[in-house]
């Protein structure tokens, strides 16, 4: 047994290795630029890194219902937060105060496996299992369309239990009629934590968190303060992203920004990689893609060449859609989308080229809040791969010898392989 768990854990670290070798084999910057912008991160503390709005990181009861859970995230507009348990008292050691990270496309996994659920209990006439099923149903019956942004999401999660009741669609009123329809975040990190919950310290170099969300595939890291048990900022992939784009007027900055990102090797990730759906297929066959890949959206194309009829990042939901979730197809649901939905709207397909630069792909990652842009080729528009924002700052950096051991520690490396 031990001897399979240490082959699993091998494995997990060699697949970071094989991600990170292939991004520096393919990158064509010069040794030199690579190894000055590396040293410089590694100077920066993390403390310097710009606070959370309003300077406080927003944390979440283990205790707190989903519902509850989803106006937290929404009322903040944020789409995750540490989970913090309420049995820690006075204890001074993160370990005993914290239990994870939730984000909404946990939530939304969980709300899909619950729907699945949910509909057996329905056909049986239960009225208990019914009453749940409203809810977790009704949030999984349809496919977001492009970035609507924590707010909406929130309200499509919410609104298929607010839709059978009646009541307003914003997130935090309809957060706020979920009552029993779901179970408590514990229950979800119970089978949905897919990350580690890796904290670093005030005095941890930038190079640590960069490599911690490229390398190492989180989406967030908590920073705390050394003999501090609370969590002191919050970063994640997105906020490092927007980071680097304020850096924009720098020499360094523009140097690199403007080159094409085929200098970095972009996209790593081929065409043929793309976990994608047609308009033909089902919402639910939407769902599952996102779930089986572990992924937050899946692009919406169409003909030999998959061209993009539109963006999708996680769920939306449409009244009078509720339970048809098992017979609604993506195009039925973008039709019905784009006349009655008061929640957000649908986007155009966010796209770069070729011979985009990296400055313009920073760009549209900052100012549109994207998690992955998808690359396109030729007058029609095909797909010839993605790129994501664990991507775009993998190009800035490259591991050093001995940084994960020296840095980051055995603790570290046992979390990561959780």
């Amino acid at each position: 047994m031990a001897e399979a768990q240490e082959v699993k854990e091998r494995c997990k670290l060699s697949s970071y290795d094989a991600y990170f070798e292939t991004i520096q084999s393919r990158k064509k910057l010069p040794r030199a630029l690579q190894e000055v912008l590396t040293n410089a991160f590694t100077k920066i503390p993390v403390s310097s890194f710009p606070a959370v709005p309003g300077g406080k990181v927003i944390e979440i009861p283990a205790d707190t219902s989903v519902g509850n859970a989803v106006r937290i995230l929404s009322v903040n507009n944020i789409l995750s937060a540490p989970v913090k348990t309420p049995e820690a008292g006075a204890s001074s050691d993160w370990r005993d105060r914290y239990l994870g990270l939730i984000d909404y496309s946990a939530i939304i996994l969980w709300v899909l496996e619950s729907a699945e659920l949910a509909a057996v209990a329905i056909s049986a006439t239960s009225a208990t299992a019914a009453r749940v099923g409203a809810g977790t149903v009704g949030a999984v019956g349809a496919l977001a369309l492009s970035v609507t942004g924590p707010a909406a999401v929130g309200a499509a999660v919410a609104g298929g239990a607010a839709a059978e009741k009646g009541i307003a669609k914003d997130a935090p009123t309809a957060a706020d009629e979920l009552g029993q329809d779901f179970y408590n975040v514990r229950s979800i990190l119970k089978s949905f934590c897919w990350a580690p919950f890796i904290p670093v310290a005030t005095d941890s170099s930038m190079l640590t968190i960069m490599l911690l969300l490229s390398k190492y595939r989180l989406r967030n890291v908590p920073v705390i303060e050394p003999g501090q048990p609370t969590i002191k900022n919050y970063i994640t992939q997105s906020g490092l992203v927007q980071g680097l784009e304020r850096c924009r007027g720098r020499d360094w900055f523009d140097c690199i920004a403007a080159k094409p990102i085929s200098d970095f090797g972009l996209p790593f990730m081929s065409s043929d990689e793309v976990i994608s759906i047609t308009s033909n297929d089902l919402i639910l066959e939407a769902f599952k893609r996102t779930r089986d890949n572990k992924i937050g959206g899946l692009p919406v194309v169409e003909g030999p060449k998959k061209n993009i009829v539109c963006n999708s990042a996680l769920i939306f939901s449409t009244p009078g859609l509720t339970f048809s979730f098992r017979k609604l197809t993506v195009r039925d649901f973008i039709s019905t989308i784009m006349t009655t939905s008061e929640i957000g709207k649908v986007m155009q397909p966010i796209t770069c080229k070729l011979e985009s630069t990296l400055g313009n792909l920073i760009e549209s990652f900052a100012s549109k809040s994207l998690h992955r842009i998808h690359v396109v080729a030729g007058e029609e528009g095909e797909v010839v791969g993605v790129i994501t924002l664990r991507d775009v700052i993998s190009c800035f950096i490259y591991e050093q010898p001995n940084h994960f051991d020296n840095y980051m520690g055995f603790a570290v490396k046992e979390m990561l392989n959780q």
